[in-house]
């Protein structure tokens, strides 16, 4: 008797010495769907990528035209707190009103600047401390005003968009010493 080299119990009909060619048929058929649903799941996941990445994209997209200005921004807080400074600073002289009127004129542009580019002051006199929103440089002691809120705001805060550029730096009020 010879040996088949090509002989596989598994596909072979009793009393036969040929494989049965529906058995391995069904075989390749079954091998080629195998593939067939790991391509499928292949481009699944390729598809969901290139989604992903579509999105992450836009999103960074928006991100960058919403926060394009941000340094633009950040040199004007300057400006303005320059401008504001200088307002406060003037004298009651007859040529100082004069200079207070211009400076008072190039602030409201300043802020009309800032209002179209989407920058909102954060000016919290009276409320209660954010740290989110502002910095306590100092706390004072105080009966008349609630623990926690903000008496003088030194330098005003700055948003861009609703993202903080700067924050508003402030003077809280804390509970009176109890020897006062």
């Amino acid at each position: 008797m010879s040996i088949n080299p090509e002989y596989d119990p598994a596909t072979q009909v009793p009393g036969q010495d040929t494989p049965d060619p529906a058995v391995a048929i069904d075989a390749e058929l079954a091998a080629a769907q195998a593939q067939l649903q790991e391509a499928r799941e292949a481009q699944l996941r390729a598809l969901a990528e290139m989604e992903n990445v579509r999105k992450r994209a836009q999103r960074d997209v928006e991100s960058a035209h919403r926060f394009a200005v941000e340094r633009f921004a950040a040199d004007m807080i300057e400006v303005r707190d320059t401008l504001e400074l200088g307002l406060a600073a003037a004298g009651a002289a007859a040529e100082a009103a004069k200079f207070v009127e211009g400076s008072q004129a190039t602030l409201r542009m300043v802020d009309k600047a800032f209002e179209r580019a989407g920058i909102a002051v954060v000016d919290p006199i009276g409320q209660s401390f954010n740290p989110e929103l502002h910095e306590a440089i100092m706390a004072q002691p105080t009966a008349d005003h609630p623990v926690g809120s903000v008496l003088t705001v030194v330098q005003k805060g700055f948003t861009l968009n609703g993202r903080l550029l700067r924050a508003a730096r402030v003077v809280i009020a804390r509970s009176p010493d109890p020897a006062s």
